[in-house]
C-alpha cells in the first residue's frame, strides 16, 4: 500500500471532522436528536407536522455547503476511479444498507460511538467490513 501524496489532504480531513464532531455534538445537546443524515432525509418522507423545518435546514445546508466552497475557494478537482453505473449502483447498495442497518455512518459511527451504543458498534464494524471486502474484491479479485 502507498499514500498519493499528491492527494494526501491531513489539515483538510482533521478540520472536516471536527466540525462534523462539533455540529454532531451541538445538535444532540440542543435537540436530544442524533445527526444522522439517513433519518433525517427518511424523516423528510414521512413528514411529521412541525419537524419538517430542521430537517429542510439540514439538507438544505448540506447542499450549500459545496456552493459556498466554490465560491470561496474554487473549483476543485475530485477524482473517483468508477463509472456512472458503478457510482449508481454503490449509492443504491448504501441507501439499503442503511435501512437495514437502521442509521448511517454519522448516525451509527459518529453519534452511536461517541455515546458508547453497542449496536452502533456492531453497525460500524459492519460498514467497514463491507467497505474493506468491496474495495478488495473490486480492486484485487475483479481487477476493476
Amino acid at each position: 500500500m502507498t499514500i498519493d501524496w499528491n492527494h494526501f489532504t491531513p489539515w483538510a480531513s482533521l478540520s472536516g471532522g471536527i466540525l462534523l464532531g462539533l455540529a454532531s455534538s451541538l445538535f444532540i445537546l440542543v435537540n436530544g436528536r442524533i445527526l444522522g443524515i439517513s433519518g433525517i432525509l427518511g424523516g423528510l418522507l414521512r413528514p411529521v407536522k412541525c419537524d419538517a423545518g430542521w430537517r429542510i435546514a439540514i439538507i438544505a445546508g448540506m447542499l450549500a455547503a459545496p456552493l459556498l466552497w466554490l465560491a470561496f475557494a474554487g473549483a476543485s478537482s475530485p477524482r473517483i476511479d468508477a463509472g456512472w453505473g458503478t457510482v449508481i449502483v454503490a449509492g443504491l447498495m448504501v441507501g439499503a444498507g442503511t435501512r437495514f442497518g437502521a442509521g448511517c455512518t454519522s448516525g451509527h459511527g459518529v453519534c452511536g460511538l461517541s455515546r458508547l451504543s453497542p449496536r452502533s458498534l456492531i453497525a460500524t464494524l459492519a460498514f467497514m467490513g463491507a467497505g474493506f471486502v468491496t474495495v478488495f474484491l473490486a480492486r484485487h479479485a475483479l481487477g476493476a
